[in-house]
Parts: structure tokens; sequence; C-alpha cells
């Protein structure tokens, strides 16, 4: 069991990955139906925030349905960084998460996410500053190092948890890696088997299954493990590993019905958030990886994708189940190369 702020946790947690575009309200909904044990909302700027920019400010909503969950917070300045902290916290999260991981160009080449990690002082007394600044426990979420030559975690570890942060999640990647070969744990683990960290340390890259979690947990020792990709279009993976690691037994691959189902139910949800026609517009991600790898799907897909309407939504959604229905999970092909952030 762990503990981060005043919040329990049992054993072996299971977090859904803070992911822009993606972690909104109807998907967290999901993940949390499925198990998920902790959420994270998307990526908030904190220059966005504090010019009261609608669309970073709504994303400061949360719901009883998701709790625990953290608001994350990017940026490159103190000043704006503790202002958006302050503005979090009035909306009362479990967390504040700060982003010292995303690799995207666009914010890491201006020195915010992944970009921190070319100015470690700065990074730290960021982190020491928004600590100070509010009573929400801080955590963070960052990678091994810039590039191969840099991986400095094993001391950042320390370092960040000398400014008072109650949790680290680390990605097995440095920023120069993006997405691209494997994560390395090797290096998680070092940090949570040094003696001198007291706090959870979270786990993240590459979970894409039951046997991949169960292997990190035994392996690595991580208090908690954090899923990212690998829930696009699989919510239920919370539901799979869980089951596995308690039963040790495999989760019986979820029929096309079944997650034809699924899809009307984050569909729904998803209109009910944003309304028509953005929820639906938002959703098209999630509602063509729902099945990905069915044979023959090329114009099923470019109409869930295209429309914009309910009606012709559902009626598509009904076609799968019907024209796909003697099929199970496990005759999908997995594959992950559709998601790059």
């Amino acid at each position: 069991m762990i503990k981060i702020g005043n919040i329990e946790f049992g054993e072996k947690p299971l977090f859904l990955a803070p992911m822009e575009d993606i972690t909104d309200p109807s998907f967290r909904y999901l993940c949390k139906y499925f198990g998920a044990d902790m959420v994270y909302t998307e990526f908030v700027a904190s220059e966005a925030l504090i010019r009261d920019c609608q669309k970073s400010y709504k994303k400061l909503q949360l719901f009883d349905f998701e709790r625990p969950a953290a608001i994350q917070l990017y940026g490159h300045q103190i000043d704006s960084m503790v202002a958006a902290a302050k503005m979090a916290e009035e909306a009362k999260p479990d967390f504040i998460d700060l982003n010292f991981g995303c690799p995207v160009k666009k914010i890491a080449t201006r020195g915010a996410g992944a970009g921190m990690l070319r100015n470690i002082p700065l990074m730290l007394e960021m982190t020491e500053a928004i600590v100070k600044a509010v009573n929400t426990p801080v955590t963070v979420k960052t990678r091994l190092g810039w590039d191969d030559e840099s991986k400095i975690i094993v001391q950042l570890a320390e370092q960040l948890q000398d400014k008072g942060i109650a949790a680290l999640t680390i990605h097995g990647r440095t920023r120069m890696q993006m997405y691209k070969g494997e994560a390395d744990w090797t290096l998680i683990g070092e940090v949570k088997n040094n003696p001198r960290m007291k706090i959870p340390i979270i786990g993240n890259g590459d979970i894409k299954d039951a046997e991949s979690a169960k292997a990190a947990f035994d392996k690595y020792g991580v208090d908690a493990i954090m899923i990212g990709r690998a829930t696009v279009g699989r919510p239920w993976i919370f539901k799979e590993i869980k089951e596995y690691l308690e039963k040790g037994k495999v989760m019986k691959p979820l029929t096309i019905k079944e997650k034809v189902e699924i899809a009307k139910l984050h569909l729904k949800k998803s209109i009910e958030w944003k309304g028509e026609p953005r929820g639906i517009f938002e959703i098209r991600r999630h509602l063509s990886n729902y099945f990905k790898g069915l044979p023959h799907f090329k114009e099923t897909r470019m109409k869930l994708v295209t429309s914009l309407d309910v009606n012709e939504l559902l009626k598509t959604l009904d076609h799968v189940a019907e024209k796909y229905g003697h099929l199970d999970e496990s005759q999908q092909e997995d594959d992950f190369s559709f998601f790059q952030y």
C-alpha cells in the first residue's frame, strides 16, 4: 500500500497517464469504470491559464466520480507556474502534477515539459516555489534525462524529493528518444531502490498488457504503474491488469459487440461534456481505435472519423457489431504506432 499526501492506494495501483486531447472527463470516466486508481487531466498550459484562456480553464474541472485525480501543469516561467498552481488548487485536485516530461518539440524547445531537463536549477527552483505556494500535494512527472549522455534521473529524483514533492513518476526514456525504442526501466528501478528515496516512485513506459505490468512491479519494485498509449482504444486494460495481478488469470478477450457498447458510452459521455459537434469531433481518435486491426475496416473507419451526426455514428457502430460480432479482441492486431504526442 502506498500513500501520496493523504490518499492511500491499495496494492500495486494503476494510474492513467495525462495525455493531451485524450484524458478528458469522458475518457477518464471509462478508465475509472474499468479500475484506474488514479487519473490525470490533459496538460494545462500555465501561461494560457493565467491569461484566462477558457479552454485551459475548463480543463481544471474535476468530478466526484474520478477522484482521486490530479491536474497537470506545464510551463517554463516560475511566476506563471506558481500562479497557475494557485488557480488549479481552487479546483480542489487531490494532487498538482508538474509536467517535466512532455517531449513534443513545440513544448520542449521553449524550455517547458522535458525541456526542463536542460535546466535543472530552474526545474528545482520552480518545484520548490510551487510546493511552498500551495497546500495541495505536488507531484512530478519526468524522464530519464535529455539524451543518452545525460541520464540524470537518479540524482534528480533525490533533488526533487528534497524540494518537497509527494511522489515522482518516471518515464523510462530520454527526451530525445521521444516514444521510439524501448523504455529503460533499469534506472527507474535504481531510483526506487535508492535507500535515500522515501516518496512513492511511479513507473511509466511500454506497459501494454497484464504481463508487462506484472513484470514491472515484480522486477523493479515500483510503487505504482502509469499507463498511457496502451489505454487509447482500450480503457479496459486496467481491468485486464488487475485480474491478472490479483488472480493470475488472463481476462477473457472482449467481444466486438462489447467494445461497441463501450464506444457508444464513450460517445455519449463526450457529448454530455462538450456538446455537439465538438464532443463528436474530439472522440474520433478513440472511436476508430476501439476497432483497430479489424479486417476490411477502412470504409467503416472513414465513417467513424468523418461523420458529425450522432445517429449516423450509432448506426455505424451497430453495423460494426453486426458485421464483426463473431470476432473478439484477440483477433485484432495490436498496434500502438498510431499514437504520438
